[in-house]
């Protein structure tokens, strides 16, 4: 894949110095060093991707090469939304750098915040991905945020040429149900104080990035709750 949109790039580039380089065989050459070293450059970028996304493996040349073709880097605006729901889901994506959230919008218009996702997490409807169903919540941008989107075709075939991908994907999302399980239990077991003590613990530094109404529908709780609870304890 990388190689053909190299092979694309060299052919407009062709055509568009068609003229000169006839004129000027230098001029020609200078062409094509230029996307020569542009495409060694990017095979070469493109496989440091695979090395940040999967920290702690090793890989063989042609399997960050392969690696590299199956990931694809997209970048989006604070406040767009990256899928609906209703929409079909084909994409997990790790985060490359900035802030994302799934919620579920109820039939009353209210908001439920599900996940939240920053730097090298992995994000997307999980439900839908996994049963091929469409989705149920949104995934919306909180700030400038990029991403590597890995389909479900691409992810099998990735599975099947690097099986230790497989492995290490396997035991991200086993601990990411880990996670939701632990969610589950909080907000059924535990006060709008104490789930909220125990998301500033578990994600860290990340409350400044979110607006109020962003924490508050994770907690399940209102924005006044929300302030009440964090004066209570700034003041206790």
């Amino acid at each position: 894949m990388l190689i053909q949109s190299g092979f694309f790039l060299q052919r407009k580039a062709s055509q568009h110095f068609f003229n000169l380089a006839h004129r000027n065989q230098d001029a020609h050459l200078k062409v094509f060093t230029y996307f020569h070293d542009y495409i060694k450059f990017k095979v070469k970028n493109d496989t440091s991707k695979v090395q940040e996304i999967f920290k702690g493996l090793s890989f063989t040349d042609e399997e960050l090469k392969f690696a590299s073709s199956v990931f694809h880097k997209k970048h989006y605006k604070k406040g767009a939304l990256i899928f609906k729901a209703n929409d079909i889901i084909d994409d997990m994506f790790y985060i490359y750098q900035g802030c994302l959230r799934t919620y579920y919008m109820s039939t009353s218009g209210k908001e439920y915040t599900v996940q939240f996702g920053i730097k090298d997490w992995w994000i997307t409807d999980f439900t839908a991905y996994f049963s091929s169903s469409k989705a149920i919540m949104n995934l919306e941008v909180i700030e400038d945020t990029t991403l590597y989107s890995l389909s479900k075709f691409d992810k099998e075939l990735l599975y099947s040429e690097i099986p230790q991908v497989e492995t290490f994907i396997r035991k991200k999302l086993e601990s990411a149900f880990a996670a939701f399980q632990k969610r589950i239990i909080v907000s059924l077991s535990q006060s709008a104080t104490e789930r909220y003590l125990v998301f500033l613990d578990t994600h860290n530094n990340i409350e400044k990035r979110l607006k109020n109404y962003h924490i508050a529908s994770y907690l399940g709780i209102t924005n006044e709750s929300l302030s009440r609870i964090r004066k209570e304890l700034y003041n206790s």
